[in-house]
């Protein structure tokens, strides 16, 4: 049994500290200061993923300097699970949260099963990492993360270096299907390579994408692995290109990946993806990715905190609908320093 505190709420729909000694949350981390009076949930995709813990260690990092801030970390245990997503905010919502920090897997189905009635009850939401769609903003107060279709952009010029044939091959892995960002930067990537925006790459300038792609893998990472080793065995496989870290998140990655150096290393297998997580990191310097485009998770949780706390102790709105932050480029030559993960 570990010590822990639980929390109950009263009429003012606080969080407030209760007892002591009693069975750890499984489903949901609490930060508390005990002079906590406003109380952020910073809910990700996949609540078992470093890019999001990232993204709640930067909420902690702002209530470090700020004691009337908590902190409350949850998500979909270990996929991208639209119905499990729209629970944990509803549970969230009746523990007492004063602000959410969301990470949107499908924009319906979160705005019909939790956010309609949030704003209803007054609860300021800021998307971060994945935005609402378009026609869903009125459901949140600002986004703040990377610019997803620019991101793809980058993504699919990257790998522009590799098309060597008259006709080239890609296979882009994604997540859930109705992923908004990763929907745009899925877009963004065959725009790059296209020249205009298509449906679906057919011989644009010379690329082509592989019949059986793009591929989900929902966020599961040892289906994702086995995608990418289902591509890698092929003879002449499809550039490989993750739109998210997924198989790379795998802690079996690198042993299950060893077998592919040589020709990862000669080119013959060329993977790329975005996020550049430590894990993913390990596998650079492996020499078992050949880049990593990665963001700033850590700063999307502190920054979609501040936003929060300025609107609800000051009832100041975000000055803009979207604030975007960069993204930087990793190799196996910068891997040690090309980001700092918290």
């Amino acid at each position: 049994m570990a010590s822990q505190k639980i929390f109950k709420v009263n009429k003012s729909n606080r969080i407030k500290p209760l007892v002591f000694l009693t069975f750890y949350f499984f489903s949901t981390f609490f930060c508390t200061n005990s002079l906590a009076e406003i109380v952020i949930g910073v809910v990700g995709k996949t609540k078992n993923d470093s890019f999001y813990i990232q993204s709640f260690k930067g909420c902690l990092a702002f209530a470090s300097t700020h004691p009337d801030v908590s902190c409350i970390y949850d998500g979909p245990q270990d996929y991208q699970d639209i119905r499990s997503q729209t629970f944990v905010v509803n549970e969230l919502v009746k523990k007492g949260v004063d602000g959410l920090l969301i990470s949107t897997t499908d924009s319906n189905f979160l705005v019909n099963g939790s956010l309609k009635s949030i704003k209803e009850n007054k609860i300021p939401v800021i998307t971060f990492d994945s935005d609402l769609l378009p026609q869903h903003e009125q459901y949140r107060l600002a986004y703040v993360g990377t610019d997803n279709y620019d991101f793809g952009m980058a993504l699919g010029n990257y790998i522009k270096q590799f098309g060597k044939n008259a006709l080239n091959s890609i296979c882009l892995q994604s997540g859930h299907p109705t992923t908004p960002n990763l929907n745009k930067r899925i877009a963004g990537v065959r725009f790059a390579l296209a020249g205009e925006n298509v449906e679906r790459l057919i011989g644009e300038n010379g690329w082509s994408e592989y019949t059986r792609c793009p591929l989900y893998s929902l966020g599961k990472r040892d289906i994702a692995l086995q995608q990418f080793e289902s591509i890698a065995n092929m003879k002449q496989p499809p550039i490989f290109l993750a739109v998210a870290g997924f198989a790379q998140f795998s802690p079996h990655y690198i042993n299950q990946t060893m077998k592919y150096k040589s020709r990862i290393t000669s080119k013959e297998v060329i993977i790329v993806s975005a996020d550049s997580e430590s894990k993913q990191l390990d596998a650079l310097k492996h020499g078992l990715s050949v880049a990593n485009i990665g963001q700033k998770p850590f700063e999307m949780g502190r920054l979609g905190t501040e936003l929060l706390y300025n609107y609800i102790t000051q009832n100041q709105k975000p000055a803009k609908s979207h604030y975007y932050l960069d993204y930087h480029y990793c190799t196996e030559s910068n891997a040690a320093n090309c980001t700092v993960n918290h």
